[in-house]
């Protein structure tokens, strides 16, 4: 395996392809420009990164997954994040993007929201795919934040810089919720398969053994990354799968709790809690009242 290139400034990517580094903290790429043309190399991402590919040109590899990806694509990396390309024999890199350091947008709105734009965390089949009108705004976007660069530095120089980057992501985070919806029998059909094993996950002694059950659990058996899992759940229902999870578990809860013998204690390690005090607590927060109140309530009627 060839070496891994650690990417912790962006000068260090610019030099990869033979590019100028107009400011040691951000970087607007177009690989059209690149005099240097590496074939195969893997980088672990110390900086976040927006990629719009104009033509594939071979493979990307995020874990053992390749990005599926066709022109008019977006990918996304995110610091901690290690990616492999291999370049088709022959080709060019054809792309345009952003690179970006964690330390430029300290201090900023961005650096307080960075978290909130999931797509930096999806996996290779949830890649962004642009029509023409979106690619359009990817590209101007770009060229906003390139004007900047070009700008002689000034008190607004960094402000500017974040609020265009911002931009950007706030579209990718529009474009991507008009993918979802353009995917509805796709959705559908994940969400149909999220409530099947969530039913399942409580009828088994997964509980017992696992614990309470995780998002990761479920969006790994529909293989989606959890970010995306999440983000396609919430616009399906507006519920979060997390908010899913602890309906179901209250639900289960009160069937057990109303329709058997068994001590709160037993209830509580049936439904994967390790203390019965949790259970307790996560049951009240729900309902209003403890699961003895509720049984001694259900018995009343």
């Amino acid at each position: 395996m060839n070496d891994i290139i650690k990417l912790d400034t962006v000068d260090k990517y610019n030099q990869l392809f033979g590019l100028e580094t107009l400011h040691p903290s951000v970087s607007v790429i177009d690989l059209s420009e690149a005099t240097r043309f590496p074939n195969h190399f893997t980088i672990n991402y110390g900086m976040y990164a927006l990629f719009l590919k104009d033509a594939r040109c071979g493979d990307i590899r995020y874990g053992r997954q390749t990005y599926d990806y066709q022109e008019g694509t977006v990918v996304s990396f995110a610091p901690g994040q290690v990616v492999e390309t291999e370049m088709e024999e022959g080709t060019r890199p054809m792309a345009k993007g952003i690179l970006f350091h964690p330390d430029l947008i300290k201090g900023t709105s961005l650096g307080e929201e960075i978290k909130s734009y999931t797509f930096f965390s999806y996996k290779s089949n949830e890649a962004l795919h642009l029509s023409e009108e979106e690619k359009g705004i990817f590209l101007d976007c770009l060229a906003k934040i390139k004007r900047e660069l070009t700008h002689s530095i000034d008190k607004l120089t960094k402000r500017l810089i974040a609020s265009n980057i911002q931009l950007l992501l706030d579209y990718c985070m529009r474009f991507y919720e008009r993918q979802f919806a353009t995917r509805a029998t796709v959705n559908k059909d994940v969400l149909s398969r999220f409530e099947t094993l969530l039913d399942a996950y409580f009828q088994s002694g997964k509980p017992q053994d696992e614990g309470l059950p995780t998002v990761k659990y479920f969006a790994e058996r529909v293989f989606l990354s959890p970010n995306y899992f999440g983000d396609l759940i919430k616009k399906e229902t507006g519920k979060t799968p997390q908010e899913y999870i602890q309906d179901k578990l209250i639900d289960t809860a009160k069937e057990r709790i109303a329709g058997s013998d068994m001590t709160i204690s037993q209830i509580a390690d049936e439904l994967g809690f390790q203390y019965s005090q949790h259970f307790n607590r996560v049951f009240k927060k729900r309902v209003g009242i403890t699961p003895n109140e509720y049984r001694k309530q259900i018995a009343a009627r």
